[in-house]
C-alpha cells in the first residue's frame, strides 16, 4: 500500500507502476487504489439498498392505496351513522377521530410486530460486517411516527370530507 498525494492519482500510479517493473521486470503490476476495492466489496449492498429503497416505495404505496381504499368503504358503510352523528351535534374532530381510531390503532400493532422483527434481522444482517453500529431505539421510534403521519394523512382525505358532509344528503332516504 502506498499513500499518495491526491493531486494527480493516475500520474502518481504511473509512477509506482514504474518504479515496480524495475524491481521486478518480470511481474504484472496489478495496481488499484482503495477505494475502487471498497467499492467492489460492498457493491453487492449497494445493489440490495436500491432493491430494498424500490421494493419499501412500492409497499408503502400500495399500502396507502390499501388504507384508503378500505377508509373509503368503511365510510361509505358509515355514512348514515356519521349523518345522524352530526345532526345530534358531533363535531368534525369528533367524527373524524372516530372513523381513525380503527385504523391508527392496526397501524400501531403493525409497528410494535414490526419494530422488534425489523431489529433482528437488521442486528443479523449487521452481524457480516467486522465494523458496524448499534441500531438505536429512536430510529424504530421516528420510523413508527413517520408511518403514523402517513396513515392519518392518507385517511384524512375521506374522513374529513364525510365529517365535513352535509348531513341531509346522507339522511335524505329516511
Amino acid at each position: 500500500m502506498i499513500k499518495i498525494a491526491h493531486r494527480n492519482p493516475v500520474a502518481a500510479m504511473n509512477l509506482v507502476k514504474e518504479a515496480y517493473k524495475k524491481a521486478d521486470p518480470g511481474a504484472d503490476f496489478n495496481g488499484s487504489f482503495i477505494d475502487e476495492n471498497v467499492g467492489r466489496w460492498y457493491s453487492k449492498e449497494k445493489n440490495f439498498s436500491k432493491i430494498l429503497g424500490i421494493a419499501t416505495s412500492v409497499a408503502t404505496l400500495l399500502s396507502c392505496l390499501g388504507l384508503f381504499a378500505m377508509s373509503a368503504l368503511m365510510i361509505g358503510q358509515r355514512i348514515k351513522e356519521i349523518g345522524v352523528r352530526k345532526v345530534l351535534g358531533a363535531s368534525v374532530q369528533n367524527i373524524a377521530t372516530l372513523l381513525s381510531k380503527d385504523f391508527l390503532l392496526l397501524v400501531v400493532l403493525a409497528i410494535v410486530i414490526a419494530a422488534p422483527l425489523s431489529w433482528w434481522l437488521m442486528n443479523k444482517w449487521l452481524s457480516d460486517f467486522p465494523y458496524r453500529i448499534e441500531i438505536s431505539w429512536w430510529l424504530f421510534a421516528v420510523t413508527g411516527v413517520i408511518s403514523l403521519a402517513i396513515a392519518i394523512i392518507t385517511i384524512s382525505v375521506h374522513t374529513v370530507r364525510a365529517a365535513i358532509a352535509n348531513p341531509v344528503k346522507s339522511l335524505r332516504s329516511e
